[in-house]
């Protein structure tokens, strides 16, 4: 019998994060442009958020009867452990596509994009091929890019296109660089799962890249969408700059990564990524907020002012850190 910690473990709570930040982003920059909806956000986030859950399920459900879960490190699954019937994850899954199917016809409704049905329908396809069907992608090393392209470019782009109408250059960086993070996620999660996936035969981008690299990318990946979020400022949003500041942060998700953190002890690293990209994009959404409610302030100034403040207080602690190791030894 399935606990509630059980179902939770199952809809991946510490993913979550991933569906509703690009929301935040796009919800931001449809602001700035004076066409933001309280309903439509509200809408694109319930489509993201259901859609992640089901995806979630349906990995569950995928991953369980092929047998790619007896290998698994970690929490058991719902379906691999027995918990619950697999038809009834698989009933469970679909009924949260279901919802984001209907959320997302409401959505797109009242935007009047009736074209973007096929993307509906695109994501169902992507959500359940993950790990389902014959030849699942995820199972080829894809993951990632379909992560970028759904929960990236879809979820960021498709909120401030509902709500504005267009799709402008800055909306593409920004999609990028939340879409990067969201596969910093996938990939520590992968990371994880390298050892039991290889014996699975599951050839993640992570196990085609060997353990190393994998490791590194992670970082990477974190590193290069800090540099997007803060390039956002040449935009007119000068604050955004402020957005350098986030690389304390990548630097200490990444040490236990970059030091070889093994199973259950990269548990806290995914967590932590994932309210990563909730901060993360909740802070390119208030700089974007604040430059177009008071576009007079000199944000650029203050941004470079919290970059500087950010260094100094991640040095004092560092130093601090430093000696009481000294002490200790």
């Amino acid at each position: 019998m399935a606990t509630m910690k059980d179902w939770l473990e199952g809809a991946r709570v510490r993913t979550l994060p991933a569906s509703l930040a690009p929301v935040i982003i796009g919800a931001g920059m449809a602001f700035a442009l004076n066409s933001f909806s309280w309903v439509m956000t509200l809408l694109a986030a319930l489509v993201a958020l259901c859609f992640q859950i089901g995806s979630n399920f349906s990995n569950d459900y995928s991953d369980g009867v092929r047998g790619t879960d007896e290998y698994r490190v970690g929490p058991p699954r719902l379906t691999a452990g027995g918990k619950v019937k697999p038809q009834t994850v698989k009933l469970l899954a679909w009924s949260f596509f279901g919802l984001a199917c209907v959320f997302g016809l409401i959505l797109v409704a009242l935007s009047g994009k009736w074209w973007l049905l096929l993307a509906g329908v695109a994501a169902v396809l992507a959500a359940w091929f993950y790990t389902g069907g014959k030849h699942p992608y995820g199972y080829m090393g894809l993951g990632e890019l379909f992560v970028l392209a759904f929960f990236g470019y879809m979820a960021t782009i498709g909120t401030l296109y509902t709500q504005a109408g267009i799709a402008p250059l800055i909306a593409w960086i920004a999609a990028t660089g939340v879409g990067l993070v969201a596969c910093a996620l996938l990939m520590v999660n992968n990371i994880r799962d390298i050892p039991t996936d290889l014996e699975a035969n599951k050839l993640t981008l992570a196990v085609r890249l060997g353990e190393r690299r994998a490791r590194w990318s992670y970082y990477w990946l974190l590193a290069i969408a800090v540099a997007l979020s803060a390039a956002l400022s040449v935009f007119g949003f000068g604050i955004l700059n402020a957005m350098l500041v986030f690389l304390i942060p990548v630097v200490f998700l990444a040490r236990p990564v970059l030091r070889g953190a093994q199973g259950n002890e990269l548990l806290p690293t995914l967590r932590n990524t994932g309210i990563f990209e909730l901060c993360y994009a909740v802070a390119i959404c208030a700089g974007m907020v604040a430059t177009t409610v008071w576009p007079g302030v000199y944000w650029r100034v203050i941004g470079w002012s919290i970059v500087l403040a950010g260094l100094v207080i991640a040095s004092v602690l560092m130093f601090v850190s430093m000696r009481r190791r000294g002490e200790a030894k």
